[in-house]
């Protein structure tokens, strides 16, 4: 079973993602940190490294030519990235959503312990709600262009789950139900214990 995992920004998508691969006993692959690394080599903040994405799809061709070989040489797995439903169409499409402005709470309390983060300097969670608000149209713009693809478009998903008032806790609790519930996932996954 492939799990994947997408979601607007501050939705909790890495803690539930964790949380179900240790659940799960699955690997768990992080396209948002391959994204931050390759901008990061490039000398470039995320909010950069996207906007030159917008007409040089170079960082994306890498970053989707990883998970398409993923997805055909690996399975039980988790995957948290933007595209990686469309990519890895046989999977069980997850999609975290959140209210912009808690998303950006979120984030910003991330910021202040988290330095790895490369999201740029913000001085307040309003900063980084605007910040969001442009990376989030960038995002749609880029998958839209390259893809034909809005990936917050929630009809793509086979469940859809509003963190914007639980925990991340409660949010792979109610993935694991879905996934009890599922016959077809559950009777491909070698776990039979959830």
């Amino acid at each position: 079973m492939i799990i994947t995992i997408s979601g607007t920004p501050g939705s909790g998508k890495s803690t539930v993602a964790k949380l179900l691969a240790k659940r799960l006993k699955l690997k768990r692959y992080y396209m948002g940190q391959i994204w931050r690394d390759i901008a990061k080599k490039n000398r470039m903040t995320i909010r950069e490294g996207l906007e030159s994405s917008e007409n040089d799809p170079k960082i994306d061709n890498e970053v989707d030519e990883y998970q398409k070989k993923l997805g055909k040489e690996e399975d039980n797995f988790i995957i948290e990235g933007r595209t990686s439903y469309f990519f890895m169409p046989n999977s069980l499409k997850i999609f975290l959503k959140t209210d912009l402005g808690v998303g950006a709470e979120r984030i910003f309390r991330d910021l202040k312990d988290n330095k790895a983060r490369n999201e740029g300097k913000f001085n307040s969670a309003e900063e980084v709600r605007l910040d969001l608000k442009k990376r989030m149209a960038s995002d749609k713009k880029r998958y839209m262009k390259f893809y034909g693809q809005d990936v917050f478009d929630e009809s793509n998903y086979d469940l859809v789950i509003d963190t914007s008032n639980i925990g991340p806790a409660q949010a792979a609790e109610d993935i694991l139900n879905f996934i009890k519930k599922t016959k077809n996932f559950i009777n491909n996954h070698p776990i039979t214990k959830l």
